[in-house]
């Protein structure tokens, strides 16, 4: 089996920002003692801003400017890799840095490469160590977005059970933090909007997205056919126990019975939408129940701004995002085909919106 784990910054560093040795080993450990039941792993770690910060300790503190936390990543992310490398070499594992960046999932090419580097990874017997390249990443640095990275991974690699590790023992009924009577979640079979809003917001002021984000990130190994466990990174023995499913050990998100592919999933989750297309009951009820292109006379009005082959998201009436897809028309035209026939479209434009073969649904 192929385990991915991933580590938030709130678990492996200290009160002072640095990188928390004993922490790394304990993982370090753990991703062996899977290893020697003839299981792969891939650990997906955060930390590499807040080491940063605590190497250079700036005045005033952590800044906020993203183009200093890039700066400021490059300067942790070697020292948190040095910790990760001397701690897997104590437990007879060689450990290869893999840096991934928006463009990796965002352009095709480029996933395909990031999939087969990571595999031939494995295939040698190294233990991939995955972070978000925040030092030139294009966009700004996203807090807690190695939880949607995760997802991704575990998708690249074709992962059995996808293991995020926090500060707590799992999702609860409530916020533990300020409700006694909260208690574990242990089996989520589903995850739906309510299940999402009772998540929550930030978890810890260090970096990460919280219990929102992880779930956000488990819907997203759902649709791979990923179970996720989402657990806490000081429980003795947590990657074994998500491997064997046992009981307690967190909380488990079951995956979906239907899965989509592979070009799906980078649609769907890899893309970053840049616009948005209203349509109307009767093109909804095609998307979803016939699985058909979505054409322009099912399109209300367009929001945002997107270019042929962009990603866009799909919208309803009631304003619910139910899909997505890669347009097969331009925003900048739009006057010439939404709501039209498809008849009566100019002939040098495409005949559908979203292509079937471009298009997943969400719901």
């Amino acid at each position: 089996m192929i385990l991915v784990a991933k580590i938030g910054t709130s678990s492996v560093t200290g009160a002072d920002g640095s990188v928390d040795a004993r922490a790394v080993a304990r993982l370090c450990a753990e991703v062996a003692s899977v290893r020697a039941r003839g299981h792969r792993c891939v650990v997906v770690t955060s930390g590499a801003v807040t080491a940063g910060v605590a190497a250079l300790r700036p005045p005033g503190g952590r800044p906020s400017d993203a183009t200093t936390l890039q700066a400021l990543s490059s300067i942790g992310q070697h020292r948190l890799m040095h910790v990760y490398d001397d701690a897997f070499a104590r437990e007879g594992i060689i450990a290869g840095q893999v840096l991934l960046a928006p463009l990796d999932f965002g352009e095709r090419r480029q996933y395909l490469h990031a999939r087969a580097t990571l595999a031939r990874l494995l295939e040698l017997g190294v233990v991939p160590v995955v972070n978000e390249n925040d030092a030139i990443a294009d966009d700004e640095i996203r807090f807690g977005d190695n939880d949607r990275l995760a997802a991704l991974v575990a998708n690249l690699v074709g992962a059995d059970v996808l293991v995020l590790l926090t500060d707590t023992a799992g999702l609860f009924t409530a916020d533990p933090r300020i409700d006694a009577a909260a208690s574990l979640v242990e089996e989520v079979s589903e995850i739906d909007a309510e299940l999402e809003l009772a998540a929550g917001g930030p978890g810890s002021p260090g970096g990460s997205g919280g219990m929102a984000s992880k779930l956000a990130a488990a819907r997203m190994a759902a649709w791979s056919g990923v179970r996720t466990v989402i657990a806490s990174a000081a429980r003795e023995g947590v990657l074994a126990g998500a491997l064997a499913s046992e009981p307690g050990i967190g909380t488990s998100i079951a995956a979906r019975a239907r899965t989509i592919g592979a070009r799906k999933l980078w649609i769907a989750f890899a893309r970053p939408p840049t616009g948005r297309i209203v349509v109307d009951d009767g093109a909804r009820r095609a998307l979803v129940e016939r699985e058909a292109s979505l054409l322009a006379a099912g399109v209300r009005s367009v929001e945002g701004e997107f270019a042929v082959d962009d990603a866009v998201e799909i919208v309803g009436p009631d304003g619910t995002v139910f899909a997505k897809g890669l347009a097969g028309l331009s925003s900048r035209r739009s006057s010439t085909w939404v709501g039209r026939n498809s008849r009566d479209l100019p002939a040098d434009l495409s005949r559908e919106v979203v292509h079937r073969d471009d298009l997943v649904v969400l719901v």
